[in-house]
């Protein structure tokens, strides 16, 4: 064997093995990135508005949800981005076996609450320049099955797709069947339903109810939602499991990641009026926002529910817990719902919403990443796409002054870092290798640091850039 053969078979060999290793590589890297986000152009950057349940709870009405349209725009919230006005649950007419259902099966709408109709209201709410939300939950009316009714442009029947061996979750007039997607006509009569939808001009659909076992009724919503041609966006509710994430993001626009973040402990009946929640409903979304930090990215958010400020301490929350509230929002990327009465904003709480160094934190496109989480001590950071980091320092405790501290190594580079205070806007000059801050009990301190000199830098997580006319100090 001459040494040109030699060489050419141990090259081939070496080729040969590193194309194995390879190809063996790819998978696990492939694993360790998040599943693509729904291509549906929805939600590029988290949704921002307000949503009726946290003060209108069972009883919204016409005339209340155009109160909050009508403030949202006055008050200036919009011009900050706070665009979509979201009717939730108890928009729909029961009687006593469940929904009632127009002649294609569909859920009627409650004239006594909305005189005017579903698409009067979403028209008054885009004469405001702002968008309309929506609510619905999987499954078929139990009165749509007894009456047999007919699937809107096929010669399908409620009967025919239902299986009313199970009932869906509904939290109103419950009576829900699920339906059969392996049934012809399943999938045409959600489709006659998003169409309805859009042709009331909705914006924003929410799924309510969602567990795994709706997966199907996910991907049916999503494909009907795109046939419309309408921009919806979709969002899933609620404490939807982890361990689908990859299908969540593949198909919806945001997803609930725990229950709701209401006490239901006011004076009202199902617990309504203030307080609308608790530090103990807030602070519990530090451990999920952590472990579903991976997920979040353009398309796709982690939703972590209403963002209860705007009525002051009647909320249930002090001053420092609401700035935190606010805080882990937007370093989580979460979408940012309103709950409070737009119509009664608390002039703190106001400068609080307008605070643009804020909302263009949430609005930057990343999911930050806890980075200390040691008793009621917790830091989150983030890269943008400018090379600069965010991060938040928390005393997540409801007593006691504790200080809480971050090496600049940990948030991703080493040595000096140039830092303002976003919640001030004050800047706070060079500080070298870390930073430290003494917190009130729920009180945040956030920052934005820019390095200098420095020696390396290790954070990985790319940034991303604002498109014009965002919120991005």
């Amino acid at each position: 064997m001459t040494g040109i053969t030699r060489f050419t078979r141990v090259r081939s060999l070496v080729v040969a093995l590193v194309g194995l290793l390879i190809a063996s590589a790819v998978p696990l890297l492939a694993a360790a990135r998040p599943a693509a986000a729904s291509d549906n152009g929805q939600s590029v950057r988290p949704a921002m508005g307000w949503s009726s349940w946290s003060f209108t709870r069972r009883w919204p009405t016409e005339a209340k949800i155009k109160a909050q349209a009508d403030a949202l725009a006055s008050s200036g919230l919009k011009n900050h981005g706070f665009v979509y006005v979201n009717l939730d649950d108890f928009w729909q007419k029961c009687d006593d076996n469940g929904f009632v259902v127009d002649s294609y099966g569909r859920w009627s709408v409650d004239t006594a609450k909305f005189p005017g109709g579903i698409k009067a209201l979403a028209d008054y709410i885009h004469s405001k320049g702002l968008k309309f939300g929506f609510y619905v939950t999987p499954g078929i009316a139990k009165n749509a099955v007894t009456r047999n009714t007919p699937i809107e442009g096929t010669s399908y029947h409620a009967k025919d797709i239902a299986d009313t061996s199970k009932t869906e979750k509904n939290y109103n007039c419950k009576n829900m069947y699920y339906i059969d997607y392996q049934k012809p006509g399943a999938q045409e009569f959600v489709n006659s339903w998003a169409r309805q939808f859009a042709s009331w001009g909705v914006d924003y659909l929410k799924i309510d109810g969602v567990g795994s076992h709706d997966i199907p009724d996910v991907q049916a919503w999503d494909k009907a939602l795109r046939a419309t041609g309408r921009p919806i966006n979709f969002a899933l509710s609620n404490n939807l499991a982890i361990a689908d994430a990859a299908t969540w993001r593949k198909h919806a626009n945001s997803w609930r990641t725990q229950g709701d973040v209401e006490c239901y402990c006011g004076p009202g009946d199902n617990g309504s009026g203030y307080p609308l929640t608790d530090w103990s409903h807030v602070s519990s979304r530090f451990n999920s926002a952590a472990s579903w930090q991976p997920h979040a990215g353009p398309g796709g958010w982690n939703d972590l529910d209403s963002l209860e400020i705007g009525n002051g301490d009647r909320v249930g929350l002090t001053a420092d817990q609401r700035r935190s509230h606010f805080t882990l929002w937007a370093m989580a990327a979460s979408p940012l719902l309103l709950g409070t009465d737009l119509t009664d904003l608390d002039p703190v709480d106001k400068a609080m919403l307008t605070n643009d160094r804020l909302i263009g934190v949430n609005q930057d496109g990343v999911a930050a990443k806890r980075i200390v989480s040691s008793g009621v001590k917790q830091v989150w950071s983030k890269k943008e796409s400018d090379g600069q980091y965010v991060v938040a320092l928390f005393n997540t405790g409801t007593s006691g002054n504790t200080t809480v501290s971050v090496d600049w190594s940990q948030v991703g580079f080493t040595g000096s870092g140039d830092v303002t205070d976003l919640w001030s806007g004050s800047h706070k000059g060079v500080i070298d290798d870390s930073y430290s801050a003494t917190l009130r009990p729920g009180e945040t301190r956030l920052i934005r640091v820019k390095p200098v000199n420095s020696l390396k830098n290790t954070a990985a997580s790319p940034g991303m850039a604002v498109a014009p006319g965002g919120f991005r100090s």
